[in-house]
């Protein structure tokens, strides 16, 4: 048997979202005149909200506007190394970890699901213990430069229970011979929590909170 907890990351194990963070992090050390750019990222914001774009559509616009259409594989690798390192310091809640040590001493394998791209989420997995990453992944060229474009599906909702069930199959991991639990603060996991046969609805907002009381997930928060 295989025992599997999986972890969603955004406002789950941290306090805050990353991405937006991580865009300014990177703009001030590749090139702060980026940063002039950032009510541009707005605008692109209020065009997902507005539904003009998706979610995939807007992380390529943003990060075009805040790295670049480039960013080598080493300049990428030390700014998701930095900025990875910040987030270990000062936006992880201790709660998460608590939870992620008696996971791991239980025996669980310890995975990471995340629509934050996989480059930057990796670095901070490794810091926070984690076994694996299930993340939305970023094209790159021939050098290995990373690019400002998603590859494959953007790893939210239904695409990231698609994306775990890929990687189950890749690990040789059949569903039948595997205890999962997940844990996510948002209604877009739904999928994953109702796939999972223990879910839970960490730090929950709102529509989360009102479809755990309906479904019997636990309701955990890990914020005080």
């Amino acid at each position: 048997m295989h025992y599997l907890a999986v972890y969603d990351m955004d406002k789950t194990i941290t306090r805050a979202p990353t991405w937006t963070p991580f865009l300014i992090h990177a703009a001030k050390r590749r090139a702060p005149w980026r940063l002039a750019l950032l009510p541009l990222a707005g605008l692109a914001t209020l065009g997902y909200a507005a539904k003009l774009l998706d979610r995939g559509a807007l992380k390529q616009v943003t990060q075009r506007l805040m790295l670049g259409d480039r960013v080598s594989h080493e300049a990428a690798t030390g700014l998701a190394e930095s900025y990875a390192e910040d987030v270990a310091h000062t936006n992880t809640l201790e709660g998460a970890r608590t939870r992620i040590a008696a996971d791991r001493a239980a025996g669980y394998r310890l995975v990471m699901a995340t629509a934050s791209h996989g480059y930057y989420a990796q670095a901070i997995a490794k810091r926070l213990g984690f076994d694996d990453v299930v993340a939305t992944q970023a094209r790159r060229n021939a050098e290995g430069d990373l690019l400002s474009l998603i590859e494959g599906e953007n790893c939210y909702g239904p695409a990231k229970l698609r994306m775990i069930e890929a990687w189950m199959q890749k690990n040789g991991i059949a569903r039948g011979e595997a205890q999962v639990r997940a844990y996510s603060d948002h209604v877009s996991d739904a999928p994953l929590l109702g796939w999972a046969d223990e879910g839970f609805a960490v730090n929950a907002h709102g529509p989360l909170r009102k479809m755990a009381v309906e479904r019997g997930w636990e309701i955990l928060d890990w914020r005080g």
